[in-house]
């Protein structure tokens, strides 16, 4: 099943690089779709993503392990800390682009904001190919499938957004490029290596902090219009079929 989770990561990267191609999902308000998207990808996240982290990392550390009863869920505040950091990475690009349109420059970052933004998306992007290859269930069809639609559509949506905060011509010049490539590199070391099982754990928990952020920035502004029913019929929708599968 190897192949299988190498030609998701393909996917996963023809899909950063193509995103702009979903240019007719824009606009406020906000079109369904993407809300739809976004609703599947917090669905696989918390329904799925981190309760089966949890059970994994309880069997690997028992218990009764002196982190187990200090921390009782290790995993999620590994995932805190991650929407944390990406919601320290969003305040950042707003308030860059507030600070040109005070100027009367047009809304978007400085490049020093684009890089910093980027290169942190570009440390974020390899998780998401290294964890194709060791998810917790084991590699297999149906779970590579269904990581690979939450993330796929994760993409499509954080996409926007990037391409809203940084020059357009430079994020499809260099932002795009450099956050596929991040994805094919965390994937042919998922291929190649196995890191210990605690170290994909915390690594797995900081990426579903991460998605979570990335949808909620996306939905929750007023300006954009967000539509709530196609959102809890993503959420919920998705949920039903992990549940069920």
């Amino acid at each position: 099943m190897q192949v299988t989770a190498l030609a998701a990561a393909f996917l996963l990267a023809f899909i950063h690089l193509f995103a702009a191609r979903f240019s007719f999902l824009g606009g406020i308000p906000r079109n369904r779709w993407l809300s739809f998207a976004g609703g599947i990808s917090i669905a696989y996240v918390l329904v799925h993503l981190l309760p089966e982290l949890n059970r994994s990392q309880q069997q690997a550390i028992g218990e009764n392990h002196p982190l187990t009863i200090a921390l009782e869920e290790p995993v999620y505040l590994v995932a805190l800390t991650g929407l944390v950091a990406f919601y320290g990475l969003e305040h950042l690009a707003l308030t860059s682009r507030a600070r040109h349109g005070e100027s009367g420059e047009e809304t978007e970052t400085t490049p020093a904001v684009f890089w910093i933004h980027i290169g942190s998306f570009t440390l974020y992007n390899p998780l998401i190919g290294y964890t194709l290859f060791h998810l917790e269930e084991g590699v297999n069809l149906e779970s590579v499938l269904l990581f690979t639609v939450a993330m796929g559509l994760h993409f499509i949506v954080s996409d926007f957004g990037l391409r809203e905060h940084h020059e357009a011509a430079r994020y499809q010049r260099i932002g795009r490029w450099l956050l596929s490539g991040a994805i094919l590199l965390g994937a042919a070391v998922g291929f190649t290596t196995e890191l210990p099982e605690e170290s994909t754990a915390v690594a797995i928990a900081f990426l579903a902090g991460g998605v979570i952020l990335n949808v909620i920035k996306e939905e929750l502004p007023k300006e954009r219009q967000s539509q709530f029913l196609p959102f809890v019929l993503g959420a919920f929708g998705y949920a039903v079929l992990l549940l069920a599968l």
